[in-house]
């Protein structure tokens, strides 16, 4: 009776939760203006939102005394392709020129190279150098 009880709330938990991420994504998808921040709202609020939303069906079939762990596959798969695609997405974006370009880093002749700037030579001990 309890355990009954305490999954039913739960349930409803996790329905509110991801009717209010869920909710959040769209109005997200809506209203903001340019595709990289539309690309946003969607893979974050949204994989939580239905990531909510299997656990409501798990704790629902455990409700049931049918336990399932079919949701878990889907969320994991859910969690793995959301931050693939949306990377995909923002790529071909700047490819198209649709945004804004980041920033060019600055240059850097040391980066993953043993080269030692004259003045870092002297503060060196030498037998790291030789």
């Amino acid at each position: 009776m309890i355990t009954e009880i305490a999954l039913t709330v739960g349930v409803i938990i996790s329905l509110i939760i991801g009717l209010f991420f869920t909710g959040v994504a769209g109005i997200g998808l809506l209203k903001l203006d340019n595709a990289m921040s539309r690309l946003h709202a969607p893979t974050k609020a949204g994989t939580v939102g239905i990531g909510a939303f299997l656990m409501a069906s798990v704790l629902h079939s455990f409700l049931l005394g049918q336990g399932s762990f079919h949701e878990f596959l889907i969320l994991g798969f859910l969690f793995i392709t959301a931050p693939i695609s949306a990377n995909f997405m923002a790529k071909v974006n700047l490819h198209r020129q649709n945004c804004t370009p980041p920033p060019a880093p600055p240059r850097d002749d040391m980066w993953a190279t043993l080269n030692v700037p004259e003045a870092d030579r002297e503060l060196a001990d030498p037998q790291e150098l030789a």
